[in-house]
């Protein structure tokens, strides 16, 4: 495992309010992940891992980091594909990323961490738990991880493309300037006054190569791979499989900031959960975006990350 000072050209531009993190690399089948660390005042503290979504990377933690306020140490890799392990090859797919997380734990060297996911991450840390039940000590999954049957006759590569749209057209664009791209997030609907240093910095984090062409870091092979993944297969039915209970934190409002979110009180009961292995819990005011990155939602987070990892919060 290896260290890279925090030098990028983003943390130059972030408030005093966004907590500083190194980037580790760690070894996995293809290459390595960049792993972003948040680390406690006491070297001792509990460890969360943190996955993020579908097209995101790990500086989508940040906020959450930052209500953490140094209790735990919170690591969040940017998974294969994505982020500065956007060049990490294939084979993508949510198990491939279970398994990166296994590594990555062995890498850190400690025996069991708290883990947290949203949106795709929820599913992988889900998945995570079945395959490597002896490294966990608690979960809490954020707006993701309970999947839903596949209406009969669709194409999931469309559904995948319905669903995250957007996010699917931004990976084949290319922009001339950071500011550019900055403005092309901060006319997304779920951004509407939420903008924040933290959402700069984890945007930023997203661009590759030089301008005028700057693009996604975004492998969409993997994206399209993973997305498909969360529709079938051993990935939706992992959350009725976990070796622990956890905490399904819900946003009361969708992708796009539209007032139906991914998950209501009517589709989760649907979905049949037991509920002394999944507690279900709305956070009001939040949609997908900034149930992680928003500062209540990230401060909720925070709550139930300090609980499972048996740290008393504030």
């Amino acid at each position: 495992m290896s260290r890279t000072p925090r030098n990028d050209t983003t943390a130059t531009r972030q408030d005093a309010a966004v907590p500083a993190h190194d980037e580790l690399h760690v070894p996995v089948r293809g290459g390595e992940l960049a792993v972003l660390r948040w680390p406690a005042d006491d070297p001792g503290a509990p460890v969360v891992l943190a996955l993020h979504g579908i097209t995101a990377n790990g500086l989508s933690w940040a906020r959450v980091a930052h209500h953490l306020a140094g209790r735990v140490t919170l690591v969040a890799p940017d998974l294969r594909g994505r982020g500065r392990s956007g060049r990490v090859p294939g084979p993508y797919g949510i198990a491939v990323h279970a398994d990166d997380m296994a590594a990555v734990v062995e890498t850190l060297g400690v025996e069991r961490v708290v883990l947290t996911g949203h949106s795709m991450g929820a599913f992988t840390a889900a998945l995570t738990a079945v395959r490597h039940p002896h490294l966990l000590s608690g979960l809490v999954l954020v707006d993701g991880g309970v999947g839903f049957p596949v209406p009969a006759g669709v194409d999931p590569d469309e559904l995948i493309t319905a669903v995250i749209g957007p996010a699917m057209r931004r990976l084949s664009m290319t922009f001339p300037d950071r500011a550019a791209y900055r403005a092309f997030w901060q006319g997304h609907p779920a951004f509407a006054g939420s903008w924040s240093p933290w959402v700069d910095a984890y945007i930023q984090r997203d661009l590759v190569g030089e301008e005028p062409e700057l693009r996604s870091s975004c492998s969409l092979e993997a994206v399209r791979t993973d997305g498909v993944d969360q529709l079938g297969g051993e990935v939706p039915g992992a959350v009725r499989r976990l070796p622990l209970p956890a905490v399904l934190l819900w946003a009361e409002r969708g992708l796009m900031g539209e007032p139906q979110g991914l998950y209501d009180e009517q589709r989760l009961a649907a979905a049949g959960l037991d509920p002394q292995l999944v507690r279900t819990r709305l956070v009001p005011g939040t949609n997908h975006y900034t149930i992680l990155i928003g500062d209540e939602g990230a401060r909720v987070v925070a709550q139930h990350l300090l609980a499972a990892a048996g740290v008393a919060g504030t």
